[in-house]
């Protein structure tokens, strides 16, 4: 044997224990190195819906951003209806101008609001009822349209860029209440008629 102290005593057995240990510290680091790099794609997942999100509610913002000064200025709207539907009596020259002027304030007006995505939800008689869109203030019984058959819109609705606003407030006609014969097309033949 030499007597260099730098010399190596170890066997086969303390090198087989060396590459274990660095083996094993190798997995360890390579396992902690994979969970770091999914923690910093989750978080660059998160980051990124985050950007999204905030994005998408900014867009909603600026697109919606008039919808409570819309709301306000229907009123406005309503009443300027209001005023053109009933138009005063006589031929005098100064109410048929202050008639045209009303004319063209609530024209331009309607016109406002359309350019800036508001438009009118106005059911004609005979169309369907659409809860998303109508709200009824009364049934009525209508002998010429088929029941839950918009008779009459009452006021009409908005929505801005597909977002109601308001909706139409209308007339619905009403199931009939069976007071006739009820032979014809057997709807009636199961009615509960106990008191």
């Amino acid at each position: 044997m030499s007597d260099d102290p730098t010399a190596s005593d170890a066997g086969p057995e303390d090198v087989d224990l060396a590459e274990d240990a660095a083996f094993d510290a190798f997995d360890t680091l390579s396992a902690e190195n994979a969970a770091l790099k999914e923690q910093i794609l989750r978080y660059a997942a998160d980051a990124e819906n985050t950007r999204r999100r905030a994005e998408r509610e900014a867009n909603d913002a600026r697109a919606y951003a008039i919808q409570k000064f819309a709301r306000d200025l229907l009123a406005v709207a309503d009443t300027l209806g209001r005023a053109l539907a009933t138009p005063p009596a006589g031929e005098d020259a100064a109410v048929r101008n202050f008639v045209v002027g009303v004319e063209m304030t609530q024209k331009a007006l309607l016109s406002a609001f359309e350019s800036n995505g508001l438009k009118t939800v106005s059911p004609a008689a005979g169309d369907r009822f659409d809860p998303h869109h109508h709200q009824a203030m009364m049934e009525q019984e209508s002998p010429d349209l088929a029941p839950g058959a918009v008779i009459q819109c009452l006021q009409p609705g908005y929505e801005l860029l597909g977002r109601l606003v308001r909706p139409a407030m209308v007339v619905v006609a009403a199931r009939s209440s069976g007071g006739g014969s009820s032979e014809g097309d057997g709807r009636g033949a199961n009615l509960d008629t106990r008191a």
